[in-house]
């Protein structure tokens, strides 16, 4: 049958829709061709060829730009992986561009530690006028210049420079840190991602086969072969599998959401993941990677650097306590004379011995010291507990994916074909279904965390960029 919709063109050459009977469509041709003879001289020839067309072929044109308009939208759900989701965040995140930004100003930091103090010019004006009854003195102006430059001696320079590369170091780290928590953080929601939306086919699967059921149930109420109460049962059954669908869908939306957010605006709303298996090469021995984290965790490292800055902090506030030199080069100009000075000028801690500072600086470099020894502590029992983590879900992956969820689902065929044939009863395929289910979703949530922990202990690493 063809479509009961007709064209029209406005004089402004605009193309639009109205529903209209199938018969009159040749007479509306026939008056637009007529009456808007004048609007369709400036009609698109591309147009007019379309108003020439007939029913039939109309309607072929109106499936193929459906057609076309769906695979579009089809193609705009693009799907990424892993790697590319993470390309995407490292190369448009605003928290890594700050990140950068504060090595960046700690580089900064540096320059400006280098740089040498300032000389200071004064330049003075007067004037000079001889006291009464006092005879050879000239009366004219008087200026006087001086030149100052305080020099950055090395017991004071080489501590200022050194605590400036050390929070360079520090901030370094910090950056590597953080990427390394931030790449931790969206492998494990791409993962929750993955672990929703076989959730959602789960329960999905789940809803479709209760409302099957719940058929079946129906007619064998109908022909008296059950009680009405199995049919309650399974109306029951059906509105509870309902619910756990939707909330799995819910849960689905929400976990993409919060994957968006961590990649950022350019991750576009219409996305999709590939879904690859959870295959992840085994970590190395752990003693191997206790001793790589000591050595390489950005953490660590961090905490090292923060620990030098604060000693060479302290060595720079004991070295103030040192006299501080200028060199000064003065020269007066008067109506009779010129003079001109050169020393050096001091000065002298007598009174500030800059008691208040060395003491913050010790109890700083204590602190960080403490924090230090209790960071690797720390992080060597978050890396052992992940591999125990790690192992445990492993086993748990390959024992319920090796045999206890094929067993529940062939315990399930067997109890619903046993309900066809009368041998079993309604509570035993419900029995099946439930204990079928629980292996499925101690599958799916064994695999999740097996992915947790080897994000975590590829965080605990910082293998990468």
């Amino acid at each position: 049958m063809a479509p009961k919709t007709a064209f029209y063109v406005s004089l402004g050459c605009q193309l639009y829709t109205e529903p209209l009977a199938l018969h009159n469509f040749t007479q509306l041709r026939q008056n637009l061709l007529k009456d808007n003879a004048s609007a369709l001289l400036h009609t698109p020839p591309e147009v007019t060829r379309l108003l020439r067309l007939n029913t039939k072929t109309i309607a072929i044109a109106l499936l193929s730009m459906a057609a076309a308009s769906m695979s579009t939208a089809q193609t705009a759900a693009q799907t990424l992986n892993l790697v590319e989701l993470e390309d995407m965040m490292f190369n448009h995140s605003k928290a890594l561009r700050g990140a950068a930004d504060a090595v960046r100003a700690a580089g900064a930091a540096v320059d400006t530690a280098r740089t040498f103090p300032n000389p200071e010019v004064e330049v003075m004006n007067g004037t000079r006028t001889p006291r009464p009854n006092t005879t050879g003195n000239t009366t004219g102006s008087l200026r006087t210049i001086s030149l100052t430059q305080e020099l950055d001696m090395p017991w004071h320079r080489f501590p200022r420079v050194d605590g400036a590369m050390a929070g360079y170091s520090a901030a370094q780290a910090t950056e590597q840190s953080f990427r390394s928590d931030m790449r931790a953080q969206l492998r494990l929601r791409y993962y929750d991602l993955i672990r929703r939306q076989a959730e959602g086919r789960a329960t999905a699967e789940d809803a479709k086969a209760t409302e099957a059921m719940r058929k079946r149930i129906d007619v064998r109420v109908q022909t008296g072969e059950d009680a009405r109460f199995e049919l309650v049962k399974a109306d029951a059954e059906m509105l509870n599998a309902q619910k756990l669908a939707e909330s799995a869908a819910l849960r689905v939306r929400q976990s993409r959401g919060a994957l968006r957010a961590m990649v950022g605006p350019e991750l576009p709303e219409a996305f999709a993941v590939a879904e690859l298996p959870h295959i992840f090469a085994p970590p190395p021995p752990l003693e191997q990677v206790r001793a790589e984290v000591l050595a390489n965790n950005p953490e660590l490292q961090r905490s090292r650097a923060e620990r030098q800055q604060f000693d060479r902090k302290l060595s720079e506030e004991k070295a103030l306590r040192f006299p501080k030199i200028a060199l000064r080069a003065d020269q007066d100009l008067d109506p009779d004379y010129r003079s001109k000075r050169v020393g050096v000028a001091l000065s002298l801690p007598l009174w500030d011995w800059r008691g208040g500072p060395v003491g913050e600086a010790a109890a700083k470099l204590s602190q960080s010291d403490n924090e230090l020894a209790y960071q690797e502590f720390s992080l060597i029992q978050s890396l052992e507990a992940a591999y125990q983590q790690y192992n445990i879900a492993n086993a748990q992956v390959v024992a319920l994916d090796g045999g206890l969820v094929r067993q529940a689902a062939d315990a399930l065929r067997i109890a619903d074909v046993g309900y066809k044939a009368g041998e079993k009863s309604f509570l035993e395929v419900l029995d099946a279904q439930r204990v079928y289910r629980a292996a499925r979703n101690e599958l799916i949530t064994a695999q999740f965390e097996l992915a947790g922990a080897w994000a975590e202990i590829e965080r605990i690493r910082a293998i990468g960029r």
